[in-house]
């Protein structure tokens, strides 16, 4: 999210990163300046992932109504999309975080005013709080070449929203969020129902592309209090090969649109030949999640918190600071292990138990990175937790962050 009230004339419109063999592009249009150590786009040889958006203007005042705020979230969007030379018709996927998930229908036509027939893939879900107060942020993701967008519908799909199920790009597949909701709009009674409805809604996507299962790289499951965790990984441990499984970050939130307590979405790559799973050495193989998966140049790595593996595994240290850098060190292997380090970092997601640490995770997240770091979103996901020791004396988890980078 970027405040341009605290503008810096003396930042640039774009600039160059040589990072391994990728060239990367720096998209920083003028008189912005981040309220945190992260770039407002980066721009690849075929993306542009652009930081979460909030809904504050240029002076840093918030629009009194929801449907304005909306408008200037997009608009804030729409100013990195257009510096970096493409439009929102180039924007393949999008995540919508609400403080007010009761908005979920005001948004629809705003979205729709700036899609218009050709939206992107869509996961939309609640949180407690984002950064400087804002009510809505969105991140996204665009392509460069415009004729390799494609939208995928699976047969009998009814649209109804300012989105559709998936986009592909190419090999890539960007997948909308799938709901644990039967043709109806019903939510069932068992948990594992509704993971399962979720997962088949997931996998008509994969198919409409000519994928599946195999081909994910990468998985968000969002769930709210009311869907157990064990119950969705029973279910989803199913559909995935054991230790071969998609990157994952497992959110809990504060709630869902339209009452599902579950959805999935993720991105998959159709040529089987270019998706590795890269596993550290101090990792056990997984029935839920890999820590690192390759979709060609891309790396898709999972959400880490500061746990320490092994033997005497958990988390120990009682404050976010020392969490952070337990939870880079935990990212690093990954990135280590499939011979990247923190250079080659476009995209993390930040995930705090309670908004109040933004600062203090910035403090130390900032360092791990030079002077231009990654496009990031920031939200605390769900109220906080009560923060004392169990009775082996490890900490509660206060952060989790996931990344993507690029050879």
């Amino acid at each position: 999210m970027i405040s341009r009230n605290l503008a810096c004339a003396g930042f640039l419109l774009a600039f160059t990163l040589a990072a391994a063999a990728a060239e990367r592009t720096v998209v920083f249009p003028p008189g912005v300046k981040p309220v945190g150590p992260y770039s407002p786009g980066i721009l690849t040889s075929e993306y542009l992932y652009v930081s979460g958006q909030g809904v504050r203007a240029a002076d840093g005042s918030m629009p009194a109504t929801f449907a304005a705020q909306a408008r200037q979230c997009l608009e804030n969007i729409k100013t990195i999309v257009e510096a970096a030379h493409l439009t929102m018709d180039h924007v393949v996927y999008i995540q919508v975080y609400f403080a007010d998930i009761g908005q979920y229908d005001a948004l629809e036509p705003i979205l729709a005013g700036y899609f218009g027939k050709n939206p992107p893939a869509r996961a939309t879900l609640g949180v407690h709080r984002m950064p400087t107060g804002t009510t809505l942020e969105i991140n996204a993701v665009a392509v460069r070449d415009l004729a390799r967008k494609k939208p995928i519908v699976p047969q009998g799909y009814k649209r109804e929203s300012a989105s559709v199920p998936g986009v592909q790009v190419g090999d890539r597949l960007f997948i909308g969020g799938a709901f644990g909701r039967d043709p109806a709009g019903q939510v069932p009674e068992d948990p594992a129902v509704q993971v399962q409805l979720a997962l088949d809604q997931f996998r008509a996507v994969l198919s409409a592309a000519g994928m599946d299962f195999r081909h994910v790289v990468f998985v968000n499951p969002y769930l709210t209090a009311k869907l157990p965790m064990d119950a969705m990984n029973r279910v989803y441990a199913k559909h995935v090969e054991f230790g071969n499984t998609p990157a994952r970050a497992t959110i809990q939130v504060a709630s869902l649109p339209m009452g599902a307590q579950i959805e999935f979405t993720g991105v998959a790559i159709g040529d089987l030949s270019k998706r590795r799973a890269v596993r550290p050495k101090n990792m056990a193989p997984s029935a839920t999640a890999s820590p690192c998966v390759w979709a060609d140049d891309t790396l898709y790595c999972s959400a880490k918190a500061g746990f320490i593996p092994g033997q005497n595994g958990g988390i120990w240290a009682p404050d976010v600071e020392n969490q952070v850098r337990q939870t880079m060190r935990n990212l690093l292997d990954g990135l280590e292990e499939a011979d990247l380090d923190f250079s080659n970092v476009l995209v993390s997601n930040v995930y705090l138990d309670d908004i109040e640490d933004f600062a203090r995770m910035n403090a130390v997240y900032g360092k791990y990175f030079g002077a231009v770091p990654p496009a990031r979103t920031t939200v605390a996901p769900k109220p906080p937790v009560e923060r004392k020791p169990d009775a082996q004396g490890r900490s509660p988890r206060l952060e989790e962050i996931s990344v993507i980078a690029v050879k």
